[in-house]
């Protein structure tokens, strides 16, 4: 496959593709860049991992990196992603690091990178990162000059100090929610159940143990979820709460042990927040209609862009947007971080839960009724393209945008097609009214396809 470079970071088998010389040398690039942007004071990066059996060597490689050039870091150790994007604010760092492969396999890694705002690079900030990289244009410090390494073990305290002031903490556990978290063995585990018993909640965690060897698939999907929906069906649970590796996107199963999907966890915490201080939500373009029927309802502009979580955290910055977030089950609240953050979906959706005394499924089936589906197709990316071109002309009376792949939107329905920004494919989101038009969809695409690769 090679390593994929883009803008959401580095992203490579290990050590076929990620070495503890390329994490060196990226991170190293990452810190010329700071230093050449910042030209006065000491520069601070911080640096947290998931619980990868590799992440630990790549991460003491990144710190490495940056302190060769000069650059101070602070370990955070195992972290969640957002809780990185909380501490680079709160530290006053230039920029933050993230080792980690998200909803990737194991024998996956990846190194994410923040701004000092806390969100993942902008796009021509990643490009002149990437730039240095491949150039191998680092100016080491000398034996005086290198960075100093520190560490700093307040993360999980900071974090959730941020999230539980959004919510109603006593509202909330006076409900004593029944609560099963599914953090699948990777970073979210332990600040998930702090932040449950803060609100209250009776918490049982399965696959908590931060070893890395993750006991289901690393996706939060419905396919991976089966011991979950088992665990709240026989614990009599009020609802079920599955993270990914680094802990950014969240995934809800309801008291009868049936999943929900991922696309209701963003919609949710919109349906929340709209209610209670209405204003601009930004979404990504593969995000469910139920999110834009919200935002329509609420009399509120909704704002789409590629995905990504740094081009929906941009938006949200420039547009003071409430909420927003992506369709995968990423919740975005600025009120703690322009980064998708599964604690605040949690807080947020246990908040609805106790404002409206409602079970999740009857919150759910007030969302907008539609279908969707989700698809990936194994395409090189040198013809992601040209497949896309052709595409775009077989769909007449669509609305079509390009920013990002190729997404037409019809009066009952929509879909778009994208190059992945991680892996050598073509993701496909398709959503209708009702499953024959979804399956009408599909075929045609999935027939153009055949013909074109």
């Amino acid at each position: 496959m090679g390593l994929i470079i883009s803008i959401s970071g580095l992203r490579g088998l290990v050590p076929e593709e990620l070495t503890p010389q390329v994490a060196c040398t990226y991170a190293a690039a990452f810190g010329g860049y700071l230093i050449s942007n910042y030209k006065q004071g000491p520069i601070k990066v911080c640096v947290g991992r998931d619980t990868r059996p590799s992440s630990q060597m790549l991460a003491a490689s990144v710190l490495a990196g940056l302190a060769g050039v000069g650059v101070d870091v602070i370990d955070l150790g195992v972290v969640a992603t957002p809780t990185v994007g909380v501490m680079v604010r709160h530290l006053g760092c230039k920029g933050g690091v993230v080792v980690t492969a998200s909803h990737n396999g194991p024998r996956y890694n990846g190194i994410k990178l923040l701004s000092s705002e806390g969100m993942a690079l902008r796009g021509t900030a990643a490009s002149q990162v990437q730039d240095r990289y491949r150039a191998n244009a680092i100016l080491w410090a000398d034996a005086s000059s290198c960075g100093r390494m520190g560490r700093n073990y307040q993360s999980d305290a900071v974090h959730l100090e941020k999230v539980l002031a959004i919510v109603d903490r006593s509202q909330i556990a006076s409900r004593a929610y029944k609560v099963v978290l599914d953090s699948v063995n990777g970073a979210g585990g332990r600040p998930g159940r702090r932040l449950l018993k803060a609100l209250g909640c009776k918490v049982k965690v399965i696959n908590g143990a931060p070893t890395g060897a993750f006991a289901r698939g690393p996706e939060p999907v419905s396919e991976n979820l089966e011991a979950l929906c088992r665990q709240v069906r026989s614990w009599g649970a009020d609802i079920g709460f599955a993270q990914d590796p680094d802990a950014d996107r969240l995934a809800i199963v309801d008291a009868d042990g049936c999943c929900l999907g991922e696309e209701y966890t963003l919609a949710l915490a919109v349906s929340l927040v709209l209610n209670e201080r209405p204003g601009p939500v930004a979404i990504n373009l593969s995000t469910s209609r139920m999110v834009e029927d919200l935002v329509t309802a609420a009399g509120c502009r909704l704002i789409r862009t590629p995905v990504g979580e740094a081009n929906v955290a941009s938006a949200m910055i420039d547009h003071g947007c409430v909420i927003g977030g992506e369709g995968n089950g990423g919740v975005i609240d600025l009120r703690v971080g322009p980064v998708r953050d599964s604690l605040v979906g949690m807080a947020l959706v246990l908040q609805l839960m106790a404002r409206t005394g409602k079970t999740i499924r009857g919150l759910a089936e007030h969302m907008g009724r539609y279908v969707m589906t989700k698809r990936r197709y194994t395409v090189p990316q040198a013809d992601a393209a040209r497949i896309i071109d052709r595409i775009k002309g077989a769909f007449d009376g669509a609305k079509v945008d390009l920013t990002d792949g190729l997404r037409c939107k019809f009066d009952d329905g929509w879909f778009h097609l994208r190059p992945s920004n991680t892996e050598p494919v073509l993701r496909l989101v398709a959503e209708a009214k009702d499953k024959g038009l979804l399956d009408s969809y599909i075929a045609r695409i999935e027939g153009l396809l055949a013909d074109l690769r």
